[in-house]
């Protein structure tokens, strides 16, 4: 706080001289050979200021030079992690398929095609030319594989180019199913160098890894015309149980095929930048072979020299590429440093005024120590002022000279640091555990360093406390005795222990996220799983039960009563409901699980075609249907289309018995959809149990169903972010209300 008096005074010391020099008509000019040395310092001052001036201006400019190259290789890293992070969703990509692989033997192609359509690679990943699985076969087990799929009804599986090899690597399935991707199954990518080494290396160590620069072969055409693209294959190898553990030779027994995942090089750059359209120029460069392998170029018209270039070395997946960076010309550069004119300027300016107002300080001399004078009363002033403010003050406050001894320190000091004792001429530092950084003694180095903060461990009597120190220079007139610092203290223990309770607290949180993350994943693995067991175990007891009691009722029909034939159309009834209960069951699974597509619908169209399908299905029933213009949505096509099925399906069921049957779709004022009949209708406060699966308010033998429509209506408007609403009354119809807000692709990142 003395140091602040000081500086203040300095600062408004010319000011004040000018003005009192100009307020003064009657002040002399004083005229002696003193004036003259009182010129020349004027001009020593000129040149003197005009010198930092440039110097100045010199330096800022390079600091933003450093500061543009700073960012630029900040930009470079930033390119390449996302490069690396991109690589990295293409990995998860191939180790799914992997993962297929580890739930049966070999999956079939619906399987596979299931798969990847779940991925929706031609949205997610443009850069991706499909998904594919190789598999690693001698001649009788290549022999063996095309027979398996003669017999199963697949056609005919031809291996190209045709010869006998020790082993093949022919694609055996490649999705989606398109027509360059169709023609490329069957293609032996383990007679080709690039692709074979990449397909060895990730069999020996058992880890993906990545091929060289090719052209793929969805890409032929364009390389027939002369329009190469690069392309990169990524193969990540699939072993049967207890291979990928084991030595290289059982790895090689052990191997069934890779996932694989063909790429285009340029697209991919271009997606994993995507969000930063500002990155630098650059090229990638495969250096892991002996021949340097350009494999990406940024296109750029500019061809002077850029003003700073950068290299990162990128080893991912066995290989090790170079990413050569470079940056705007150094005229662009300099374009934007061009805000340091004004400042140059500025700087001529003021050392011209500060020349005009050195040579009005030796003018005005006399006057200057007159005002000296009154300010020494101000400053006097300000030292009374500044002692009680420290007096009174509840912070500690120390003054320190330039041994680090303490001259003055308030109560609140004493009163952190535990003692009643007088704490002049103490040492400071030894009241803390560690000592600090030794600055020296020097006092323009003490000046230079600024204000400088840090937290301590003070020992004392009572125990071990944390304080916090503010250190700041003090300019002092005596070298020897006078005030260097002033530190303020402030005893910050029971904020660091709360600190400390709150950072353990947040460890504590992020392992129980965690952990039920880890638990749900659980749960929805176990859900697939069991999923899988309806579709697959319980249809063929059914079918078992259904059949043997058919041949039971054909062919012992005389040895069997009526009683008994009724029994078995009573079993074979039940199920074939217990399997309709199973697909229904499935049907409503998969509307939580698949993938969505928004687009813009026309409710009314599709409404229409459902109509159309039940009258079909029901030609003798007279219906009256009114359908509202400008049913319009955002949403997904074929869950709206299932969603209108069951509503319509419903209204058209319910209002069976009702004569002058009405169904209506339309929209409210309050931007809700509806569907309303004038059918059997039901009990308002039954109408929570109407969206539970299994759940009906009316009986089977009055309206059939399984109770599961409404229960997947109510999933499909919820995955789409709206609400569905029932309202009803008994023999007097029901309207279901739902909103459509409209939602952004789940099939996306």
């Amino acid at each position: 706080m003395r140091g602040s008096g000081w500086l203040s005074l300095i600062r408004t010391m010319p000011a004040a001289m000018l003005a009192a020099m100009l307020a003064s008509p009657s002040s002399p000019d004083v005229h002696f050979p003193g004036n003259r040395r009182g010129y020349a310092l004027a001009l020593l001052v000129l040149l003197a200021s005009l010198l930092v001036v440039g110097i100045y201006w010199r330096t800022a400019r390079n600091r933003e030079l450093a500061v543009a190259e700073a960012n630029f290789v900040v930009d470079c890293k930033e390119s390449v992690g996302l490069l690396v992070q991109q690589l990295g969703a293409y990995e998860l990509v191939a180790r799914g398929g992997v993962s297929l692989f580890a739930t049966v033997e070999r999956p079939s192609r619906r399987q596979w095609q299931d798969y990847v359509d779940g991925l929706d690679i031609g949205h997610r990943f443009p850069a991706i030319a499909g998904l594919g699985f190789a598999v690693y076969a001698s001649p009788g087990q290549l022999a063996e594989l095309q027979r398996q799929i003669h017999d199963n009804g697949e056609g005919l599986y031809g291996v190209r180019p045709e010869g006998l090899r020790e082993h093949y690597g022919p694609i055996l399935y490649l999705e989606p199913k398109t027509q360059v991707n169709l023609d490329a199954i069957g293609y032996d990518m383990y007679t080709e160098p690039v692709r074979h080494a990449a397909m060895e290396a990730a069999l020996d160590s058992g880890s993906e890894h990545l091929s060289g620069g090719v052209h793929l072969v969805q890409d032929a055409s364009s390389v027939a015309h002369g329009d190469p693209i690069t392309g990169m294959l990524l193969f990540q190898p699939v072993y049967r149980l207890g291979g990928r553990d084991g030595s290289v030779s059982l790895r090689h027994e052990s191997m069934r095929g890779w996932v694989y995942i063909p790429f285009r090089v340029r697209q991919f750059v271009d997606l994993a930048l995507s969000t930063t359209p500002q990155h630098p120029r650059f090229r990638i460069i495969d250096v892991t072979d002996a021949q340097p392998n350009p494999l990406y170029l940024s296109t750029s018209t500019d061809a002077r020299k850029p003003a700073f270039v950068h290299s990162e070395l990128l080893e991912r997946y066995g290989r090790r590429w170079r990413v050569d960076f470079i940056s705007d010309p150094l005229e662009v550069i300099d374009e934007r440093t061009a805000g340091l004119l004004p400042t140059l300027a500025i700087g001529v300016f003021a050392s011209l005024l500060l020349f005009a107002i050195t040579l009005t300080l030796v003018r005005t001399k006399g006057r200057a120590e007159y005002l000296a004078a009154c300010m020494s009363d101000s400053y006097r002033r300000s030292e009374l002022r500044f002692r009680g403010a420290m007096e009174h003050s509840a912070i500690g406050m120390a003054l320190l000279d330039h041994e680090g001894n303490i001259v003055e320190g308030n109560p609140a000091l004493a009163a952190i640091l535990g003692t009643t004792a007088d704490l002049r001429g103490t040492s400071f530092d030894a009241r803390f555990v560690e000592e600090p950084v030794d600055h020296g003694h020097d006092r323009e180095r003490d000046l230079a360093i600024g204000v400088t903060r840090m937290t301590r461990t003070l020992l004392r009597t009572d125990g071990v406390r944390r304080v916090h120190l503010t250190s700041a220079p003090l300019p002092s007139d005596d070298d020897v005795h006078g005030v260097t610092r002033l530190v303020q203290v402030e005893d910050v223990t029971d904020r660091i222990h709360a600190e400390e309770q709150v950072l353990a607290l947040n460890r504590t949180l992020e392992a129980r996220v965690a952990m039920r993350t880890r638990e749900l994943t659980l749960v929805n693995q176990e859900l697939e799983t069991f999923a899988y067991s309806v579709s697959h175990d319980l249809r063929a007891p059914l079918r078992s039960i259904d059949g043997f009691s058919k041949l039971l009722a054909e062919r012992y029909t005389d040895a069997i009563d009526q009683a008994g034939h009724d029994y078995l159309a009573r079993v074979r009834s039940a199920a074939g409901r217990m399997g309709e209960l199973i697909e229904a069951l499935l049907s409503m699974s998969r509307v939580g699980r698949g993938g969505m597509t928004p687009v813009a619908l026309d409710l009314g169209r599709i409404a229409e075609e459902v109509i159309g399908d039940l009258r079909v299905q029901d030609p003798v029933r007279e219906v009256t249907i009114t359908i509202q213009d400008g049913l319009h949505a955002v949403a997904d096509q074929g869950l709206v289309r299932s969603l209108l099925q069951n509503l319509l399906g419903n209204a058209w069921k319910f209002t069976r018995d009702t004569v002058a049957a009405r169904i209506e779709l339309g929209r409210t004022t309050a931007d809700e959809f509806f569907v309303r009949d004038n059918g059997a209708g039901f009990e308002q406060d039954y109408a929570g149990k109407l969206f539970r699966p299994f759940q009906r308010l009316h009986h089977a033998d009055q309206f059939s169903g399984h109770g599961i429509g409404l229960a997947s209506v109510k999933r499909i408007v919820e995955r789409h972010g709206g609400t569905i609403r029932a309202e009803g009354k008994p023999g007097q119809g029901a309207t279901f209300y739902f909103t459509l807000p409209g939602i952004e692709s789940d099939s996306g990142d």
